[in-house]
């Protein structure tokens, strides 16, 4: 099974929700399954947003999925959509870099930001889900919040992060397996040159 047929297998057998075949066929339309995860960090590659986002999900489900007290529901929507928001975000350019072992210059795959809708991360993320299908707010909170002190709400002082760590264990849950999807399951898998 490649990694889209993994995502959908996973999507449709957890997420059953109203609207949630439509937001499927809309992310379909999208580079979401071919799209990077980033810029250079970590997945910057052919369809490392879709490969980052199953890393969450199966962190989040084998660290912190508690029987009985979580909803597994709730998990896939928060892993696998989290970052909705890099969807038709990056464009793949190419850039003169110099190969150190022969003095040749050569052109070498890199990602550039392009935000055709500057939303923010998280909020663009639980916006663009909830024009198809609604969240419950732990997932919201959860979505809006993974990116932890990295949003730059944080950042500039804001508390609401804090409240909504506090209120919604999901939002904790989701930032950890983020983090360590991230810097410890995604180490090496940039192909482009920093």
């Amino acid at each position: 099974m490649n990694l889209k047929e993994e995502f959908i297998s996973l999507y449709e057998t957890n997420i059953k929700r109203d609207g949630s075949k439509k937001l499927l066929e809309w992310l379909q339309t999208t580079d979401f399954f071919t799209a990077p995860a980033s810029t250079k960090y970590h997945c910057a590659c052919d369809s490392g947003l879709l490969m980052h986002s199953l890393n969450v999900y199966k962190v989040m489900m084998d660290k912190h999925y508690n029987e009985g007290e979580d909803n597994k529901e709730s998990f896939a929507v928060s892993a696998l959509l989290h970052d909705v928001c890099k969807v038709q975000f990056y464009r793949a350019l190419k850039r003169n870099v110099k190969n150190e072992s022969t003095g040749i210059w050569e052109q070498v795959p890199y990602y550039a930001v392009e935000d055709a809708f500057p939303y923010g991360h998280g909020e663009k993320s639980v916006f663009l889900i909830e024009r198809f299908m609604r969240l419950k707010t732990p997932e919201a909170m959860a979505i809006r919040w993974h990116m932890g002190g990295f949003d730059d709400s944080a950042k500039c002082g804001s508390f609401s992060i804090s409240l909504a760590f506090g209120k919604f264990p999901l939002a904790v849950k989701l930032h950890l397996s983020d983090l360590e999807a991230t810097y410890l399951c995604e180490k090496g898998t940039s192909k482009v040159v920093k």
